[in-house]
């Protein structure tokens, strides 16, 4: 897949979530497996700054699960949520410091018979990965990929070049689905693209009125 571009230097994950996650906006993401390979341009993120970012995974310090965030950047951090999915994170900033964006979605651009055949639901191909959930799925992402280099040749998950999107194309908001943090307005996406997934504000879950 040549047309992807050479891959992503590591000094580009080495900066602060926030200003990487704009401009993985049009870059690709390059999955390997048995299987085949998918590549999918990636059109929607949202960024997480660790210990002082209420809604990040590393808010409280590193546990098993998220050891990978406080580590070098470069790599990729999977995890398990809802008890229904696998989502994809790449972490970003300084070894030590728990950064990193989420890959929210994308347009599959290689592969997709593949990314379909692992999605059969999806009625249209812009559907393929228009979510977290549903990206993880096309491009069978499991917590066995937790810690994977993506700067490295030829590993299981690569980033490359691919056409980083214009300035003038990118807009931004409030993060979606998370319970503190939300306001922050560190959602990226490619305006007017068919993948974007849409906009959900945290509903908080209440009790039910006691009957006794």
């Amino acid at each position: 897949m040549s047309d992807v571009g050479g891959l992503v230097p590591r000094a580009f994950f080495a900066r602060p979530a926030r200003l990487v996650a704009p401009e993985l906006l049009g870059r690709v993401l390059v999955r390997r497996d048995p299987e085949g390979e998918v590549a999918l341009r990636i059109t929607e993120v949202e960024a997480y700054e660790g210990e002082l970012d209420p809604a990040s995974h590393g808010y409280r310090g590193p546990t098993p699960r998220n050891a990978t965030m406080f580590g070098p950047p470069g790599h990729l951090y999977v995890y398990w949520v809802y008890g229904m999915h696998h989502a994809a994170n790449l972490v970003c900033g300084a070894d030590g410091e728990c950064q990193a964006v989420l890959v929210r979605a994308g347009e599959v651009i290689h592969g997709q018979a593949l990314a379909a055949a692992r999605r059969p639901n999806a009625r249209r191909p812009q559907e393929l990965a228009k979510g977290p959930g549903r990206l993880a799925l096309s491009l069978d992402f499991d917590r066995g990929l937790d810690g994977t280099d993506v700067c490295a040749p030829g590993a299981a998950v690569t980033v490359h070049q691919g056409v980083p999107c214009p300035a003038d194309a990118i807009r931004s908001g409030p993060r979606t689905g998370v319970s503190k943090g939300h306001e922050t307005p560190w959602r990226f996406w490619v305006a007017d693209d068919p993948t974007v997934s849409p906009y959900r504000r945290h509903t908080p879950r209440t009790r039910p009125p006691r009957t006794s």
